[in-house]
């Protein structure tokens, strides 16, 4: 199996949303850049709540996110996988991003949005159980996995649910 290592978060000090996902996609850590993957809802969904243009540079769609108070992260700082998919992540060899110290430098946030079930139960196992209280100090949303694998929720749903959670904040 493959070491693989995510992204710095894409965040400013005053966001006040924070979007949760895995680890990044093979194709996303070949471009660098969060969600790079074509068939990848995120930035179309970003779009549809946001206005965030598709054809902007990569650059120029994180400055918009983080205008809108949004930040990006992963929760698992370094595992091991073959491919892309969560279920391929080796869970013996994960090993957490610091949400403890990311969240004191970013006190404006009250939600984190998990992009899918296996962000949202990495964090429930390796962060929640030794940071309890974050559980009391924020809103926690998990919301239908943007991922091309996740084709089950038909993609209007996807949307409607990711609008109620950054809108309705």
């Amino acid at each position: 199996m493959k070491k693989h290592t995510c992204f710095p978060p894409a965040s400013l000090p005053d966001a006040e949303l924070l979007i949760v996902g895995s680890m990044p996609g093979k194709l996303s850590l070949e471009y660098n850049q969060y969600y790079a993957h074509p068939r990848n809802l995120f930035w179309q969904i970003m779009y549809q709540v946001l206005g965030i243009e598709l054809d902007k540079s990569y650059e120029s769609r994180i400055k918009e996110l983080n205008q809108n108070k949004i930040a990006l992260w992963d929760v698992i700082r370094q595992c091991e996988r073959e491919g892309s998919l969560d279920s391929s992540i080796n869970s013996e060899t994960e090993e957490v991003n610091d949400f403890a110290g990311f969240l004191s430098s970013h006190q404006a946030i009250t939600r984190i949005c998990f992009n899918g079930k296996k962000a949202f139960l990495s964090f429930k196992k390796n962060i929640l159980s030794s940071h309890s209280s974050i559980a009391d100090h924020y809103d926690l949303i998990v919301l239908p996995s943007t991922s091309p694998a996740n084709a089950s929720i038909p993609r209007d749903v996807k949307i409607a649910q990711w609008q109620d959670a950054i809108v309705n904040r």
